[in-house]
């Protein structure tokens, strides 16, 4: 490193190093990602989707639906990996370098060796797996939340950025890792051959808790941050869960209920937002305390400055004040 003719101490080196090192580093831990889970899910016998069907849990999904999910999370990803490459504007790099990071790197090599735990059915492994998928990237998008915070201004960093990270979160979240969980803890239902398994009604309250608490806090975000990727991404995951039946009751009632609830919270909030927020009005410099204005019984306008209350209003000649 001494030999080199730059200096790798200095910050803005350091960080276009970092760059560089993930224009490398981030195609090929996604390259990685998709080959394996499409080998594991079409090449491998028993495959990721016969798995799920050898394994019934309460929250199970449909498998074609959660495969359009993943799709969508590699498309976004894809759309990332170029921006790496075509950024451009400091904030940006700022955002990939030390918003994400090797955060990304890290998620998609632990997810492809997810897909090999879990046709190999070694579930506490997956489990694990899909505990530090969890952990990294909700560090990723926390860090994101606080310090490279979305804005209108880049909106081709929240769409390729902030969005794909956020709707891989979710399904780490709201369905992959409670999964692995319950298959692992043995909360699952004896499969029949051919039809659904016939004790379905079985182990109905674990699948009710963790839908309603997921979804709840996914709610919560909604609500407060006005999420369209969490309201998106949790409803799809509800529909893929109700839809893949028989389901107990207590579970497809309340995957039912967030479907309908989450996008109804979003409209609401937006409209509240539109109609009912009070928004402060920003004065220009100087007019921090606007004179009050108002017409006394002979038509002459009143000025009260707020800064001398107690000297009460001074008429002034309208015809002096408007020419």
């Amino acid at each position: 490193m001494d030999s080199l003719p730059i200096d790798t101490s200095h910050p803005a080196v350091r960080d276009y190093l970092s760059l560089i090192r993930l224009q490398v580093l981030t195609p090929l831990s996604l390259l990685i990602n998709i080959a394996t889970v499409i080998v594991c899910a079409v090449v491998v016998t028993p495959s990721i989707g016969e798995i799920s069907k050898q394994f019934p849990t309460s929250i199970s999904p449909k498998p074609i639906i959660i495969a359009i999910y993943v799709a969508a999370i590699y498309a976004g990803q894809l759309g990332y990996c170029v921006l790496i490459v075509l950024a451009r504007k400091a904030e940006t790099k700022r955002t990939i370098t030390k918003g994400v990071g090797l955060s990304l790197v890290v998620a998609n090599w632990v997810m492809a060796l997810w897909a090999v735990a879990w046709v190999f059915q070694w579930f506490l492994v997956s489990t694990v797996l899909q505990g530090i998928l969890l952990l990294t990237l909700l560090y990723s998008n926390i860090v994101l939340l606080i310090y490279h915070q979305p804005t209108s201004a880049r909106p081709f960093d929240t769409m390729l950025i902030h969005a794909p990270l956020r709707f891989f979160l979710v399904l780490q979240f709201g369905l992959m890792f409670p999964l692995s969980l319950f298959i692992n803890l043995g909360l699952t239902y004896t499969p029949t051959t051919p039809g659904p398994p016939r004790d379905y009604a079985d182990h109905p309250w674990p699948g009710f808790g963790v839908v309603l608490g997921t979804n709840l806090l996914g709610l919560i975000v909604i609500i407060l941050r006005r999420d369209i990727v969490w309201c998106i991404s949790a409803t799809w995951i509800c529909i893929s869960i109700w839809v893949l039946r028989p389901k107990p009751g207590p579970v497809y009632i309340v995957a039912i209920l967030f479907t309908v609830l989450h996008p109804l919270a979003l409209i609401g909030t937006y409209i509240y937002s539109r109609f009912y927020a009070h928004h402060p009005v920003a004065l220009s410099p100087g007019d921090e305390h606007p004179a009050l204005y108002g017409r006394t019984d002979n038509g002459r306008v009143v000025v009260a400055p707020p800064s001398a209350p107690n000297n009460g209003p001074r008429e002034v000649d309208e015809d002096a004040v408007w020419g």
